[in-house]
């Protein structure tokens, strides 16, 4: 049979890194796919950049939409980020009939409705497993390898740089804006940090994870996100001393009224394997009904852990070429007529355990103003540390740490304890997760 033509939108380092891997494993792939898959042009913003890949056998423009418009490209690979550009060429492409596979997180999460919509009309693959958690293939994973499941709940360190910065934090004892400045000059932060320190690139992937997981659209507007720029290297050590660490998760659960969909920081048990995942990598944790939990762990990013989920879409596109469309893998892993329209619960109506930090004077009577409060709110205390006053301080740090409670309880009582004329400052809330 003919090879696979394939344009590639996109030769920085994700998209040599994909050329590189179906060059060097090009007998292998051919093997998998049943058909040679070629690269035979691309598109790039500065022509005279150096690449990471060997272009020699590739037509490079500067024009994405002369690859779209080639009638012998059977394939685009969208490789460029952002979702305004991105989403006016990948819809192109559909229109004219081509497959996609794209590792665009923000484009699937803000615009997937929209684009698997047209994919249908059109009959035609979107392919995006290199969108979430870069090499694990944990779309995969969820859409087929657990399709035989309801997910009850999955958990996720989503983000490679929330993790590195935490790990630091952690193990070396640093300050986070020492080791976000680090972090940037290592590549693993952007000089514009905002999208991973804020939980926005995390709040995409688990938007992701989350309609694939419950067969529901994709809904980002709905996802609570908070970062972890508040984070101190104190809060990092209590949690030590409690038995547990902070962990930037992404979380998307079942309940009997709807979904959770949160990403914050999270306490969770030093003992559960997700807690161990350290530095720059990528680990998912999913509870399935009948399998129980499964966990994922890898790569988040890369060239070539990225391209390992891109090659495998595109061998999953070329394996299903003459496939009725009708009878391919669902898009978000449910038919599009059976996705269901499950509300997404506002964070106030969650429930979890929470670690509380707080500054109070170090007299009697303190305390119990405090756990009154909290039980008032039906706020129960799992454990206490109160340290000693540093020379000359008259305030202590006090942590507690709750049982499971309602947010709009705890907001309710942290509003009355900021209160307290005992109380300085603001009380430092970490949402707590045992992931049993």
């Amino acid at each position: 049979m003919k090879p696979v033509k394939v344009g590639l939108l996109g030769l920085g380092t994700v998209g040599g890194g994909t050329v590189n891997v179906l060059t060097r494993n090009a007998a292998e792939i051919a093997r998998r796919a049943g058909r040679d898959i070629v690269v035979t042009r691309a598109s790039a913003r500065d022509l005279s950049r150096k690449r990471i890949c060997d272009t020699r056998d590739i037509v490079i423009s500067s024009d994405p939409y002369e690859i779209i418009n080639d009638p012998e490209i059977t394939i685009i690979l969208e490789l460029i980020g952002g979702d305004v550009l991105a989403k006016e060429l990948v819809l192109q492409a559909i229109a004219q009939g081509k497959h996609v596979v794209t590792a665009n997180k923000a484009l699937i999460a803000l615009h997937g409705n929209e684009i698997f919509s047209e994919a249908s009309k059109k009959g035609v693959m979107v392919a995006f497993e290199a969108a979430v958690a870069g090499g694990i293939p944990i779309i995969k994973a969820i859409r087929e390898g657990l399709s035989g499941n309801q997910i009850e709940w999955l958990a996720g360190i989503i983000n490679g740089t929330g993790n590195y910065i935490l790990t630091e934090m952690r193990d070396k004892g640093r300050d986070f804006s020492g080791v976000l400045k680090e972090a940037q000059a290592l590549g693993y932060a952007e000089v514009d940090p905002a999208f991973d320190v804020e939980g926005i690139d995390a709040a995409h992937k688990l938007t992701i994870l989350a309609a694939i997981a419950f067969g529901m659209p994709l809904q980002f507007g709905k996802v609570f996100t908070e970062g972890i720029a508040s984070m101190t290297r104190s809060d990092v050590e209590y949690a030590e001393q409690l038995g547990y660490r902070i962990k930037h998760l992404g979380i998307a659960r079942r309940t009997n009224t709807g979904i959770e969909l949160r990403v914050h920081p999270t306490l969770i048990p030093e003992r559960r394997l997700l807690a161990n995942v350290d530095g720059v990598m990528n680990a998912v944790l999913v509870k399935g009904d009948a399998v129980g939990p499964t966990l994922y762990y890898g790569a988040g990013a890369g060239a070539e852990p990225t391209a390992s989920a891109v090659v495998a879409d595109v061998i999953d596109v070329v394996r299903v070429l003459t496939s009725d469309p009708g009878n391919r893998v669902p898009h978000l892993a449910f038919q599009a007529n059976a996705l269901a329209d499950i509300p997404v619960l506002p964070v106030e109506q969650i429930e979890t355990a929470y670690y509380l930090r707080l500054s109070a004077e170090d007299k009697p009577g303190v305390l119990a103003d405090v756990t009154k409060i909290l039980a008032t709110h039906q706020v129960s205390i799992e454990a206490i540390i109160q340290k000693e006053p540093l020379v000359g301080e008259t305030s202590v740090p006090v942590i507690l740490l709750t049982q499971k409670t309602l947010e709009k309880e705890m907001n309710a009582a942290i509003v009355e304890i900021e209160k307290l004329l005992t109380v300085t400052g603001k009380v430092t809330r970490i949402r707590v997760e045992t992931l049993g």
